[in-house]
């Protein structure tokens, strides 16, 4: 586990060593272990380790046998052992007993399509060097995993290109103006965070999950347009040719379904704590990292367990989770945190936040306390809800869609008159969020290119729409919308569970939860993986049929069954909880002076696109009862955000740095 950076195309050996040095300082907390720098000018890679896996050994940059490829690597590689094999068949030879060595034969061997062998979670760049050391590059290829798990950043000037795993780390290598991405200031107040594949900071943007793109160092730096290298939708096709063939769901279907979730479960569980230091699972009180604490305790001893504790006991998961700490024997600890301690240390929390996010404050407290007692490593049972069906999207999503299609019978003053209406109807009342979220869906039903994103919403559509000055068919043309609407045209074949399923990993999954793990655990120099996101078990879920997978009377039957022996009664059968601070009481306290007051204190950079009153009317209608407390909570984090890491005030065009990205995943440019 790593941080990676790299600098293309500087002339100037100095230059871009430079660059790359500042960056690698900006990520030392992703890996304190070691930091390795390779000039092949114009090309410059960096990288800072997080020792795991063949600590001697494996050491960055790793070259193959003839000394032409080169690799800096960020991830795990699950498979590596059986790859390696695979690649010694081959005639690869070996000089460490690392997963970084296994990508650069691969590449070797593969070229392009190598990225879909590995299994695991992974980013990284290999450099062509056909001379060997002492040549001159010729491409930098990149790559991120399937998912998500792992970030990797890049912006690209007139003839410079540079990346990292980190936003931040790209602001810190002095060739980036710090200034506000306005398109991505709208997904941010739909969502909650920001979405793929822009980000905050204008001309940076993400390597989509799943992606892969070739940057060549010819006379001029080319960076290809980013292109996939693993298509489930494709998959899915073809699975349900299969499936049609069979009808129903019968109880030895779903038995037999439950029985290899259950070992697909236990394999990746089990790679999963390939390592070669000590490894902690998060323990809450609920089906997942009860899943997750229970295999591992199964499969190997001395594991650990954490617990976040709360004063206030309707919030606190404490106590269940120490009973299953004792029954499974683990070495258990707990943090408890007040709301005094949380505002203690809610500078630093804020500022682990490598994008702005209404969520993640939690994984960076976990994440302290696992790091605390010596672990490098850490299970999270991040992934179940999106594939077992554990999130209210799943029934939601087919009410929304109910409302839109009618929606599209009727004409906008029509729709205006019918919100009134469906405001005193029966399946809102006395669900605020609910009615905001299918008001919006009626009032606008192609904001968004599908229902699910409705029921996702934190601000609704014609909320941000008004309050940016916007029409919502302008937002169609941003990355983010691009990225959504390739998802939702990507989901069309599958049935309605599983595109729900789909459109979770491919928006809150990636954009708020992976991301916001990613860094709160890397500020602590934490490793987190998810064994629910393993390639194998992923592909499995999202492959049967809906029949199999959804029970409106048991969310995550088939989690449920397929755990059933290791599963206490009071576990399986317990309504779902969902990990959160105590907000809800903690900002109508000393943590609410607190925002309030950085909610009075607007950001310069923000005011160019709103003004600052609408987050103090966001609180106050908290206050009041009226709203939810990610409203307020998600705009002071945005507000702190800024004003950490972006210009004071807005340039004019012409002091603005015009940076041009390579063409992003469904964008035309």
């Amino acid at each position: 586990m790593c941080g990676i950076c790299g600098a293309i195309g500087f002339s100037s050996r100095k230059e871009g060593e430079l660059a790359v040095r500042r960056m690698l300082a900006a990520i030392v907390h992703r890996g304190p272990d070691e930091e390795a720098f390779l000039d092949a000018t114009p090309v410059v890679l960096g990288s800072r380790r997080l020792s795991i896996i063949d600590l001697a050994g494996g050491s960055q940059p790793i070259w193959n046998e003839a000394g032409t490829l080169a690799v800096v690597y960020n991830g795990e590689i699950y498979n590596f052992r059986e790859l390696r094999q695979q690649l010694l068949g081959l005639g690869h030879s070996f000089r460490t007993n690392s997963d970084t060595e296994v990508i650069v034969h691969a590449y070797e061997q593969w070229g392009q399509t190598c990225p879909a062998k590995l299994r695991g979670m992974f980013a990284f760049a290999i450099v062509e060097m056909p001379q060997g050391h002492n040549g001159r590059p010729a491409a930098v290829f990149l790559a991120r995993d399937p998912l998500g798990i792992k970030p990797l950043y890049y912006t690209k000037s007139a003839n410079t290109f540079l990346f990292s795993s980190e936003v931040r780390s790209l602001l810190a290598s002095g060739h980036v103006s710090p200034d506000l991405a306005t398109e991505s200031v709208s997904a941010y107040l739909l969502f909650g965070s920001v979405c793929e594949p822009a980000t905050m900071v204008e001309g940076v943007f993400s390597l989509p999950p799943g992606y892969s793109m070739m940057v060549r160092t010819g006379e001029r730096v080319e960076a290809a347009a980013p292109t996939p290298f693993w298509n489930f939708a494709e998959t899915f096709k073809s699975h349900s040719i299969q499936q049609r063939t069979t009808n129903g769901a019968g109880s030895s279907r779903r038995s037999t379904s439950a029985v290899e979730v259950r070992s697909l479960l236990e394999d990746a569980v089990r790679k999963h704590l390939i390592a070669d230091v000590p490894v902690g699972v998060f323990l809450s009180s609920g089906v997942d990292s009860t899943a997750l604490a229970a295999l591992a305790s199964a499969i190997q001893g001395d594991i650990h367990t954490f617990t976040v504790a709360f004063p206030d006991l309707e919030y606190s998961e404490a106590e269940i989770a120490r009973a299953t700490a004792k029954r499974l024997g683990t070495d258990h600890r707990e943090l408890s945190l007040s709301s005094s301690e949380m505002a203690d240390r809610l500078d630093e929390a804020i500022g682990a936040f490598d994008q702005p996010s209404m969520d993640g404050i939690n994984s960076y407290f976990v994440s302290w306390a696992a790091r605390q007692a010596g672990l490098k490593v850490a299970l999270s049972g991040l992934g179940s809800d999106e594939l077992f069906g554990g999130y209210s999207s799943f029934h939601a999503t087919s009410q929304v869609a109910r409302i839109t299609k009618m929606a599209r019978w009727f004409p906008r003053p029509l729709r205006e008159f019918g919100a009134d209406a469906l405001k005193n109807s029966k399946a809102y009342r006395g669900s605020r969020d609910a009615f905001r979220k299918a008001s919006a869906a009626w009032l606008d039903p192609t904001a968004l290119p599908h229902p699910f994103f409705f029921t996702r919403a934190l601000f609704t559509t014609h909320t941000v729409a008004a309050l940016l000055r916007q029409d919502t068919a302008s937002w169609s043309t941003t990355p983010w919308a691009k990225w959504l609407a390739l998802a939702a045209d990507e989901a069309r074949s599958m049935d309605a569970f599983t595109q729900v399923s789909w459109l979770e990993l491919r928006s809150y999954l990636v954009n708020t939860l992976l991301r916001d793990t990613d860094s709160m655990s890397m500020s602590h120099s934490l490793e987190v993986r998810v064994p629910f996101l393993d390639g194998p078990l992923v592909e499995k879920v999202l492959s049967l049929p809906e029949a199999i997978k959804s029970d409106p009377a048991r969310p995550k039957r088939l989690l449920i069954e397929a755990m059933g022996d290791l599963l206490p009664k009071e576990i399986a059968t317990q309504k779902k909880r969902t990990f959160t601070f105590p907000w809800e009481n903690w900002l109508r306290g000393k943590l609410g002076d607190r925002v309030a007051s950085g909610l009075q204190d607007w950001s310069q950079a923000l005011k160019t696109q709103f003004d600052g009153r609408f987050a103090m009317s966001a609180f106050k209608d908290f206050q009041r009862g009226r709203t939810t407390w990610s409203r307020p909570w998600s705009l002071y984090v945005l507000n702190e955000w800024v004003k950490r890491n972006l210009r004071t005030e807005q340039p004019g065009v012409t002091e603005q740095i015009r940076i041009q990205p390579a063409q992003v995943a469904g964008s035309n440019g």
